[in-house]
C-alpha cells in the first residue's frame, strides 16, 4: 500500500475519517447548491435524484481517497472526476470553473469543521483551523482549482466565507436539489434516520442560507437539535475507532475494487528464452 497525501495524525484525515460525517453531509450538499452555478450544474447533469445513494457513494469514495487513500488512489479518483466535470457545463456554469471550486472545497471544510467540534467537543485553536484550512485546499487543487484562487489563509478564508454567505442568493434549482436530498426516494425503512439528518442539515445550515432555503427554524427545533447533537457526542466518541471508521473502510474498499477494474494490473510477458 502506498503512501497517502496526509499523514494519519494530519487534521484532514482525523476528521475525514470518522463515520458520523456522512449524516452532516446534507448540509455541506445544499450549502454548495446554495451558489447558483453549482446548483445548476448538478440539476442539469447530476443522478441524485435517481440514485441517491449511488451518488453518496460516489462523493464519499472520492473524500475518503484524497483525506485517506493512497497518493495513487487520490490522483486517480480525481482524474476520474476532472474528466466528469469537464462534461458538466450550461449556460453560465461550468463544473471546471475556480469559483465554483472553491466555494464547494470551502463548504467541506466549514462543515466538517464545525461537526467535528459539535460531537467531539473539541474547540479548534487558531493554529489547528489554520492547519485543517490549508490542508482542505487539496479538495479544490487536486480538481484542477489553481492554488491561488483559494483564500491563502484561514483568516482571509473567514472573510470570503462570511462574505459568500451575506451574498449567495439559491435559485429554483437549489431548492429543487434540497428536495431531492432531504427526501429522496428511499424504502419507508429509512424514514427515522433521514428526519434526523434533515433536523442536523438544518441546524448545521448557516442562518443567512437556511432563511432562504426556507426551512422553519424556531426554538422547539434548536432545542431538538441540541438534544440530538448532545447524545451523539456523549455516544459517539465512545464508540471504538474501527466502528466509527468502519463508512470510510467500506467505502475506500468499494472505490478501490472501482479503480481495480478501471486501471487493471499490466500483465507480465514471459519472453522465452533461446538456447
Amino acid at each position: 500500500m502506498g503512501k497517502g497525501i496526509f499523514q494519519h495524525d494530519d487534521p484532514i484525515h482525523m476528521i475525514a475519517r470518522e463515520g458520523i460525517l456522512i449524516a452532516t453531509g446534507g448540509a455541506a450538499s445544499l450549502l454548495q447548491t446554495a451558489h447558483p452555478g453549482v446548483a445548476q450544474g448538478v440539476y442539469d447533469h447530476s443522478y441524485t435524484a435517481r440514485y441517491p445513494l449511488r451518488r453518496l457513494e460516489n462523493t464519499m469514495g472520492w473524500v475518503y481517497a484524497v483525506a485517506c487513500g493512497t497518493r495513487e488512489e487520490a490522483e486517480q479518483v480525481s482524474a476520474m472526476v476532472r474528466r466528469l466535470h469537464e462534461r458538466v457545463t450550461g449556460p453560465g456554469y461550468r463544473a471546471t470553473d475556480p469559483e465554483l471550486q472553491v466555494w464547494v472545497a470551502a463548504t467541506l471544510f466549514a462543515v466538517s469543521a464545525q461537526a467535528y467540534e459539535l460531537v467531539f467537543r473539541h474547540r479548534f485553536s487558531a493554529a489547528e483551523l489554520e492547519v485543517h484550512y490549508q490542508q482542505s485546499k487539496i479538495f479544490a487543487t487536486i480538481l484542477g482549482c489553481p492554488p491561488e484562487a483559494l483564500p491563502e489563509s484561514y483568516p482571509d478564508f473567514r472573510k470570503y466565507y462570511a462574505e459568500m454567505l451575506g451574498t449567495l442568493r439559491i435559485s429554483d434549482a437549489s431548492r429543487a436539489i434540497a428536495e431531492q436530498v432531504l427526501h429522496p426516494a428511499l424504502p419507508k425503512a429509512f424514514e427515522p434516520g433521514l428526519m434526523a439528518i434533515r433536523l442536523i442539515t438544518a441546524g448545521l445550515m448557516p442562518e443567512p442560507i437556511r432563511a432562504q432555503y426556507g426551512w422553519t427554524w424556531n426554538a422547539a427545533r434548536q432545542a431538538r437539535f441540541r438534544l440530538l447533537m448532545g447524545v451523539l457526542s456523549f455516544v459517539y466518541p465512545r464508540l471504538p475507532l474501527r466502528i466509527r471508521t468502519l463508512p470510510r473502510d467500506v467505502y475506500l474498499h468499494r472505490t478501490r475494487r472501482m479503480l481495480a477494474k478501471a486501471h487493471p494490473p499490466r500483465r507480465r510477458v514471459s519472453v522465452p528464452t533461446t538456447s
